[in-house]
């Protein structure tokens, strides 16, 4: 996803939405979280924060923290942000990135996954926010220039 566009005013022009984030709003009712994620911009997602947020939810179903009502409404939940935002495929692109050292190493690779997705939008890193609760890809954002939620 290479796009370019003029940060509005006041916000940046892209939300990256992390697995953690979007799991808490929804898991954890994190207001902050859901207000986050509604943010101004246009909206993007790697492919492994759906692939995340599924296995989360089977688990939290399976280890009997979600009801069978809860479990199917949480699942049409994340179809319906699926569907509202761009979702980005895990490319050679990303592979390719994911390869090079970043800021805070050592660094997990789905965490690389992430910061490596987010760094395809644009060369202007201050136009993206990326919007999380997992502190090793805040402190590897923040070191890489973007702004954090």
């Amino acid at each position: 996803m290479t796009k370019t566009a003029e940060a509005p005013p006041g916000g940046a022009a892209y939300r990256y939405i992390e697995t953690s984030a979007l799991l808490a709003a929804r898991l954890e009712d994190d207001r902050s979280a859901l207000e986050a994620i509604r943010g101004e911009g246009l909206r993007f997602a790697s492919a492994l924060t759906i692939a995340e947020a599924n296995r989360n939810i089977v688990r939290a179903y399976a280890g009997g923290k979600l009801t069978a009502v809860e479990y199917r409404a949480t699942l049409r939940w994340i179809r319906r942000f699926e569907k509202r935002c761009e979702v980005v495929a895990i490319s050679q692109e990303v592979l390719n990135r994911v390869a090079k050292p970043f800021a805070g190493e050592p660094l997990r690779t789905l965490d690389a996954i992430h910061l490596a997705t987010a760094e395809l939008v644009d060369e202007q890193p201050q136009l993206v926010t990326i919007v999380t609760r997992d502190r090793r890809i805040r402190e590897n954002a923040v070191a890489l220039g973007f702004m954090v939620e």
